[in-house]
């Protein structure tokens, strides 16, 4: 720690800190553009000049000056800074004078108007006026891919979007070109970004260079209302704040959460907004005559009353889908239990994971912030790259920090950071010393090794021995030790870890989902499922949001909320239950999961006892108190020395991602059109690439 004074405050900072963060910890505000505590520093904005007692009479640049660079007085005073004597009002002054030369007034037209930092800036340290006459100079615009929009003429060169592309997102796409006033950023050769995480120079961006090209020209920000809640296009569950006008999205932007997501969200969070428009189921609709025509939901619950009477319970089956919240599957599990059914499944992949092995067996128990304290991973069947990019960051932060050896088994990919290939299946994860002896003594000798292993690796009839196999091998490196839990399970559905928390899996004597859309049930209530295929037989009742593969092969379909229309609980991949808000309503005659659950089993005779939201939720906090709060439970970590005891020798097979399409991965992303682009652009980009 060190001591210093600030504007004659007296404080004591971490030595590693620099003189901003150091004020800001005094309460001192400082400007900067190009300063940020996630980024490396470049020191090239000079808006956040201090004066330095006793050092050269100039201002400094807090931003790269370190509280251990700063000088004692000549009798041992406490070194002191200044940051509002006239000297400094002058710079800032000077330095916003020099910004604002080329900077062009279109703030009207801007779609950074109204919480754009320089307009702040320029407000509270520049001056009223100019004393330059000359012409503005003039940038091109650039093309850099169908979500992020360049207005070039208004870059400050702050930087801050060259260093996040090479540094968080890990793919050196962006670059200054030139030098003087002929200085640009620009993507080598103009070609589209690539990265899944592009989107976020947009917030990093402090002026409307870079804006988001989907929301331009749509909104003003004071027209918004703003909703904080929770993602849901993966099993990260990052923050997110939903922007709406009236009752439409208008955007989605990250919040700030250090546990899960930073402050970083990916392409498909950020923009999946406009598939929440398109494609929407708005009213029943009941299957006649081989045709789907719209119905009243008297007529809908009806035709599924007429349907359910007489069939005996071990032929009535429901599957939930990807993006189900936990009060809609808790409430069919209800309803399945009074109609006498144990045919139950959330894992309409398949993956071999059964509550019954302990939540230790199916959680990423590291945590996603604890991915910072590992020194050796092992991923095994997964392509976090894509199943969870905010986390991928995080591991690629870790392997920044270096001494961090990253083996994979399964597709050899680019992950965005250094990686030893070990093998493509089961052979090698029998035979991982015998595979790469020098990884394996790697992992082994880790103080904290940490083995992540995806949905990939865990379906097909090898899946409950690979889980097993890699359980048996986690306890060979060590990876389960008091304080440190190294075996991690990568989801990337939102709603999986909070269905096999509530044992929304196939009782005794229950059907798994493949053998439900495989014809061995003759009523299957489908919550959402729209990435399994159901065979001809079953009668199926799909409660769902969007005209999906799911409502193209229901009889009945009932219209439900999509998540940014009803305050529903996720559970993340780490175990962390956090609840989402409302921001917006359903269109049309749609209605909340959990309501229309209810709804029909008063028609069916087996009432629910819940009339409310509030009610369910009572219920389900009896049950498992772990959902009331927003936080980490411990787990057994023990459960996983049992999972190891049942390894045995593994079936040859290979490993592949369970994410075929990164922008397609579900029903909202598939109704989006900038999702749609996206994806016809990363095609195109794999085939260029394997030419």
């Amino acid at each position: 720690m060190t001591k210093l004074k600030v504007d004659g405050k007296e404080i004591e900072v971490p030595d590693h800190y620099t003189l901003l963060q150091a004020a800001e910890e005094a309460g001192a505000e400082i400007p900067r553009f190009c300063f940020h505590e996630r980024l490396s520093i470049a020191g090239n904005c000079r808006m956040c000049l201090v004066e330095v007692k006793g050092g050269p009479p100039k201002p400094a640049a807090s931003c790269a000056m370190g509280v251990r660079d700063m000088r004692p007085g000549p009798n041992g005073e406490l070194p002191e800074v200044f940051t509002n004597t006239p000297m400094v009002k002058k710079a800032r002054e000077g330095v916003m004078e020099f910004l604002l030369i080329n900077h062009p007034l279109d703030c009207p037209i801007c779609d950074q108007g109204g919480e754009c930092d320089l307009q702040d800036q320029a407000m509270a340290f520049g001056v009223d006026s100019s004393r330059y006459q000359e012409n503005k100079r003039a940038v091109e615009d650039k093309y850099i891919g169908p979500l992020v929009k360049t207005i070039m003429t208004r870059c400050i060169h702050c930087t801050r979007c060259v260093r996040f592309t090479t540094e968080v997102a890990g793919i050196s796409e962006l670059g200054l070109v030139g030098r003087g006033e002929d200085a640009e950023i620009t993507t080598f050769l103009e070609q589209a970004m690539t990265s899944e995480l592009q989107g976020n120079v947009i917030d990093l961006c402090p002026v409307g260079a870079l804006t988001s090209r989907p929301y331009a020209f749509q909104a003003r920000p004071w027209e918004l209302t703003k909703t904080e809640t929770i993602d849901v296009m993966d099993a990260v569950g990052s923050a997110i704040r939903v922007d709406t006008r009236g009752r439409e999205v208008m955007r989605i932007l990250p919040r700030i959460n250090e546990d899960i997501n930073e402050e970083w969200i990916s392409d498909k969070t950020r923009f999946v907004w406009d598939g929440l428009r398109t494609q929407r189921l708005d009213k029943p609709y009941v299957r006649e005559n081989g045709r789907l025509r719209p119905a009243s939901w008297q007529e809908a619950f009806a035709a599924i009353k007429a349907k359910v009477d007489g069939v005996e319970g071990a032929r009535l089956g429901a599957i939930a889908g990807d993006l189900a919240a936990v009060e809609e599957m808790w409430a069919l599990k209800r309803l399945m239990g009074e109609l006498g059914s144990t045919n139950l499944d959330c894992r309409q992949d398949g993956a071999k994971l059964d509550p019954a092995d302990g939540r230790a067996s199916y959680l990423f128990n590291t945590t996603i912030a604890g991915i910072e304290n590992a020194d050796a991973l092992l991923i095994v069947g997964a392509n976090p790259r894509f199943e969870a990019s905010v986390l991928n960051a995080r591991i690629r932060k870790r392997w920044r920090m270096g001494g961090f050896p990253i083996g994979v088994i399964g597709e050899n990919v680019d992950l965005r950071y250094e990686t030893i290939y070990l093998g493509a299946g089961t052979d090698t994860l029998s035979d991982l010393e015998g595979a790469n002896p020098g990884f394996f003594n790697a992992l082994k000798n880790a103080e904290r090794p940490m083995i992540i292993v995806g949905q990939g690796a865990l379906v097909g009839e090898n899946g409950a021995d690979v889980l097993a196999s890699i359980a048996a091998l986690a306890r060979e490196i060590g990876a389960v030790t008091d304080g440190w839990n190294g075996f991690n399970v990568l989801h990337s559905a939102a709603s999986r870890v909070g269905g096999l928390d509530i044992g929304f899996v196939p009782g005794e004597g229950g059907r798994t989902a493949a053998e439900m859309a495989g014809g061995e049930v003759d009523v299957l209530f489908n919550l959402g499922a729209d990435e399994i295929e159901i065979a001809g037989g079953p009668f199926v009742v799909y409660i769902g949001t969007h005209g999906d593969r799911g409502a193209h092969r229901a009889d009945v379909i009932l219209p439900g909320a999509a998540y940014t229309e009803k305050s529903g609980t996720w559970v993340n991949v780490e175990g962390r239950a956090q609840v989402g808000s409302r921001a917006s309503f359903p269109p049309g005659d749609a209605r909340e999961d959990w309501a229309i659950i209810r709804a029909l089993s008063a028609v069916l005779g087996e009432t629910l006892p819940f009339d409310s939201l509030a009610a369910l939720r009572r219920e389900l906090y009896q049950s498992h108190a772990f959902m009331r709060s927003d936080r980490i439970e411990s787990v057994d970590a023990s459960v996983i020395t049992g999972l190891a005891d049942r390894a045995k020798p593994l079936a040859a097979g290979m490993f592949a991602s369970n994410i075929g399409d990164f922008y397609l991965t579900n029903p909202i992303a598939r109704a989006s059109k900038v999702m749609a682009e996206c994806s016809q652009l990363a095609r195109a980009e794999h085939l260029e690439a394997a030419e």
